[in-house]
């Protein structure tokens, strides 16, 4: 599990260093590739936190296929009598996030925090960006934002489940890459 926690930490810091790097010229080309380039590994560092967390997680015998389904991200089929798990099938994020903040911590997440709503506008942005329809700017604001809630949601989620905060969140925006 280790492996997957530090590729997902080095995945944020990559973000927050492009995030860094977009901030300290004047050329707008460069400014808007670091700013596009710290929004996407800022939710593949995310999803990567996420899906460590959850195949932890899996392996507890109190948990239900449905249970391991959406934690696996897998389809739950009934076969000869009993749900097994197939094939891949996508949940959303937010969804999984939400599941994993109840499941381990006996608790509903509680959506008036300050950081969900940037999250929510975050993915919004991120899915914008991945799936254009048009163009959309991404600003440093957004970005700047977007590191953040993924920070806090992370600390909310390793508070919630493992009673401490997430390591990385004390560093806040502030990389420790020089690339």
């Amino acid at each position: 599990m280790a492996d997957i926690d530090d590729f997902a930490t080095s995945l944020l810091e990559e973000a927050k260093r492009f995030f860094e790097k977009a901030n300290e010229g004047r050329d707008i080309v460069r400014r808007d590739a670091n700013l596009h380039a710290a929004l996407m590994l800022a939710f593949c560092s995310l999803e990567a936190h996420v899906n460590a967390i959850a195949e932890e997680f899996c392996s507890r015998p109190e948990l239900t296929p449905h249970d391991k389904g959406i934690l696996l991200e897998r389809e739950v089929k009934l076969e000869d009598g009993e749900f097994t798990l197939g094939g891949f099938r996508m949940y959303r994020l937010e969804d999984r996030i939400l599941f994993l903040h109840r499941q381990f911590s006996g608790k509903r997440l509680d959506k008036s925090v300050a950081w969900w709503p940037q999250l929510k506008l975050a993915m919004d942005n991120r899915n914008k960006l991945t799936h254009p329809k048009g163009v959309h700017p991404v600003t440093v604001e957004n970005v700047r934002d977007a590191l953040a809630a993924v920070i806090a949601s992370l600390d909310a989620l390793y508070m919630a489940i493992y009673k401490k905060g997430f390591p990385a969140a004390g560093l806040a925006l502030q990389s420790v890459l020089t690339f």
